[in-house]
């Protein structure tokens, strides 16, 4: 059985499938497609939305995944606590690796797992203890995405959903909305040019459901399946991994997506619903 993907929209006249992403996904930029897929921790994106990213891959898109966080806090032994970072990248980047992606275009912003609240926003480097990664003489996880977003300038964006009950998977969605608003800006010329344009915006769910139904649908072939499941299983420091597997399993061939509007504030918009209101 050869490989195949099919990519399927919900609207209010009911499902439309394709092979071709381009038929699914608007503004469809063919060769200069360029995809960004945010992980909060290492295995997020092949758990939440691996196939997205497998297919992604099998189109000939140009994709690009960001790892937020370091994997500090994803020990499951007292005898890992102080090997766990090295393990994980280790894992992270053979898990990667299984699904076919270049190293070159997998990205580690080093954040510390399990406290991105303390890494919001954007601040001047002192070399303090626990400060975070530096890029350009800055630290916080603004300065590290746009950073992100100006080198790997996407048209497309897929981020965890802003419902997820993990605080670091709610602070990647927030410090990314705010980060594409500044990389396509002038501010902090010494992180790269501004990106072209505001990406459109997709959601995955990991631990929790979408703030609204999803209205994208990924299939794969069961061939593609398995590559995920490859990839799942080098993580293999993580007790729980059987049972992750359990659960893609019982999920099967297909994932969900939201997308997600980059809702500027339009006043004229809050004119317009009063005029129609005072009519009434």
């Amino acid at each position: 059985m050869s490989s195949s993907v099919l990519f399927g929209r919900r609207g209010d006249s009911g499902v439309t499938s394709s092979a071709n992403p381009g038929d699914i996904f608007p503004n469809w930029q063919g060769e200069n497609e360029r995809w960004l897929f945010l992980s909060p921790h290492d295995d997020d994106i092949i758990c939440g939305c691996g196939l997205t990213f497998i297919a992604a891959l099998h189109c000939g898109i140009k994709t690009f995944a960001g790892v937020v966080t370091n994997g500090k806090m994803g020990y499951c032994t007292p005898e890992e606590r102080n090997t766990i970072v090295e393990v994980r990248h280790n894992e992270c980047v053979s898990s990667f690796a299984a699904l076919g992606l270049p190293s070159e275009n997998l990205y580690f912003l080093n954040h510390d797992d399990g406290s991105l609240n303390r890494q919001a926003g954007r601040r001047f480097a002192t070399g303090a203890p626990d400060e975070g990664p530096a890029i350009e003489g800055a630290v916080g996880m603004q300065n590290s995405l746009v950073w992100l977003l100006r080198q790997t300038r996407p048209n497309r964006l897929f981020v965890p959903t802003i419902t997820d009950l993990h605080p670091d998977h709610k602070f990647t969605n927030s410090e990314a909305m705010i980060s594409i608003f500044h990389a396509q800006g002038s501010i902090w010329p010494e992180l790269g040019e501004p990106i072209p344009e505001i990406p459109a915006i997709y959601e995955y769910a990991t631990y929790s459901n979408f703030i609204t139904p999803p209205t994208l649908r990924v299939r794969v072939s069961d061939d593609l399946f398995e590559r995920k499941i490859y990839g799942i299983l080098q993580y293999k420091s993580q007790k729980q991994i059987d049972l992750t597997i359990k659960i893609q399993r019982e999920n099967g061939v297909e994932e969900f997506l939201r997308e997600a509007e980059f809702d500027v504030f339009e006043p004229q918009r809050c004119k317009k619903l009063f005029a129609e209101a005072e009519k009434n």
